[in-house]
């Protein structure tokens, strides 16, 4: 529905209340709440079935007002409108579509040859291809960076080399010890006449001291924010940048699942050791990298930045297999990244093995999980034993149970905190990136992933979870089941909200 009918709805509801609750009931509080509450979430309600959303996320607001009015009133106005958006995402939409329209007639290489693939890996990158209009790229370079400390020496060398231009985008980025010391390089290379361009997500990086981005700004870093962490009620918090990019003079790009902050070094006592991974990349997937960051920098500056200099990568030697990069987010109906997993996991012959710190799947996700279990396939999840947020912790173990009884092995990474978004079929096919196995990453976050085919970078991934899974307790049904009542409470009323969350 418009904002102008909602709008209309909510004034309404404020006349009727003054109608009903002060000339009929008299000033009664108890009387004026009750009729006041009735009338809101029956508004309300009718307004989320009206907008066609998933069944069990309109069950779960619905409810939520119905139990808890106030609550429930709070949380809509924060993270459950979907006016802002249609409005604003529409047209983010097509200029995106613009831009890679345009690719596609100056040559970009959006009709690749896929012969040397299986019928299977075909038909998986069709689908990706026509779900994220990105080009397959076989001149490419990826280098898997299994933890903090690779992945940040890595970053600095190659920023230190910078010559042209940084692009960087960031969910969350801390002033502490990793990122003062990359937010100097950033300092020292826009006076020496680099063009810095540097993006941060306004709700996840909200501590961010004003000094510390103000410094920047007065070397001639642009700073922008994505988003505003201030406008609660435009629902503008509920959809946030969750992603990672850095683009170093076109030619060299990172993506994957670190954002900036001692944590992701294993310098914070809470967490200890944490496992994450990144990649590199270098050669034509760049361009994608690059033209994501620009097409965001567009939409929340205007300013229009897809010139030559910045698009032409210089091609690498590959070692064989394509490299795709995936952007994913609410501007995209298509639910690129989410279809994409579930035809990675119903198209797999032999294993399925996902490792995701937080896992809330829609029915989609976790039918074809179970349906590939069934089928005799080696389904593995490699989840975090400790959590670093309670409530998607909670209701990611309630789905552990439809699982575990058909055979899917969940186990605990007991070494540290486990952050690593992956995603391996029969040992030759994986996602890395920035999405979570949640319907928050699916539905609500702009995401980014790269999608490797057959290349080396694919082994190296195999080879971190066969290690991964040295440190972790598998989970066993029967002991899993036994949890006495109030903690399967605790974790089915999380499953409740979890299309919320």
């Amino acid at each position: 529905m418009r904002r102008g009918i909602q709008i209309f709805i909510i004034a309404a509801i404020l006349f009727a209340f003054y109608y009903f609750g002060f000339g009929v009931f008299g000033k009664t509080a108890g009387t004026i709440v009750s009729i006041f509450s009735t009338l809101t979430v029956v508004s309300l309600g009718f307004m989320i079935f009206m907008e066609n959303r998933n069944p069990s996320s309109t069950m779960a607001w619905i409810l939520l007002l119905a139990l808890m009015p106030v609550v429930g009133l709070f949380f809509y106005l924060l993270f459950g409108q979907n006016y802002f958006k249609r409005r604003k995402f529409d047209k983010k939409a097509e200029q995106d579509l613009r831009t890679y329209d345009r690719l596609e007639e100056n040559g970009a290489r959006f009709h690749p040859d896929l012969s040397s693939f299986n019928p299977m890996q075909q038909q998986l990158l069709h689908l990706s291809q026509r779900l994220a209009r990105t080009p397959i790229s076989f001149s490419s370079d990826t280098k898997v960076l299994t933890n903090g400390q690779e992945t940040f020496s890595t970053l600095l060398k190659e920023l230190e080399k910078a010559r042209h231009h940084i692009h960087m985008e960031y969910y969350i980025y801390r002033a502490d010890h990793i990122g003062t010391r990359i937010q100097q390089i950033l300092i020292e290379k826009a006076k020496a006449g680099v063009q810095v361009r540097f993006m941060y997500d306004a709700w996840g990086s909200m501590q961010l001291p004003k000094s510390f981005l103000r410094a920047m700004q007065e070397a001639g870093v642009q700073v922008v924010a994505y988003g505003s962490s201030k406008a609660f009620f435009l629902s503008r918090v509920n959809f946030r940048n969750h992603r990672k990019i850095v683009v170093i003079d076109g030619k060299v790009g990172f993506i994957g699942g670190l954002n900036v902050g001692d944590e992701y070094l294993s310098r914070n006592a809470a967490y200890g050791f944490w496992r994450d991974t990144h990649m590199r990349v270098r050669g034509e997937a760049v361009r994608t990298l690059q033209i994501i960051f620009l097409q965001d920098w567009l939409y929340m500056t205007g300013e229009k930045v897809l010139d030559a200099e910045y698009l032409s990568p210089e091609l690498a030697e590959s070692s064989g297999g394509a490299v795709q990069i995936i952007p994913s987010g609410p501007d995209n109906d298509r639910r690129t990244l989410k279809n994409i997993f579930f035809s990675m996991i119903t198209s797999a012959q032999k294993s399925v093995w996902l490792a995701t710190p937080y896992f809330i799947p829609d029915d989609d996700i976790l039918t074809s999980l179970r349906v590939a279990a069934m089928s005799g396939l080696d389904v593995r999840i490699l989840f975090p034993s400790k959590p670093d947020k309670w409530l998607p912790f909670l209701a990611s173990h309630s789905y552990f149970p439809s699982l575990l009884d058909v055979g899917v092995k969940i186990y605990e990474y007991e070494k540290g905190f486990l952050h690593s978004k992956l995603l391996i079929i029969d040992g030759e096919v994986a996602t890395i990136g920035t999405a979570n196995m949640d319907m928050r990453s699916f539905h609500l976050n702009f995401e980014v992933n790269a999608l490797l085919v057959q290349t080396e970078s694919v082994q190296r991934i195999v080879s971190d979870f066969e290690r991964d899974l040295v440190y972790t307790k598998q989970i066993i049904p029967d002991k899993f089941n036994k949890k006495k009542i109030p903690e399967r409470f605790m974790e089915s009323l999380a499953r409740l909200l979890s299309p919320l969350l």
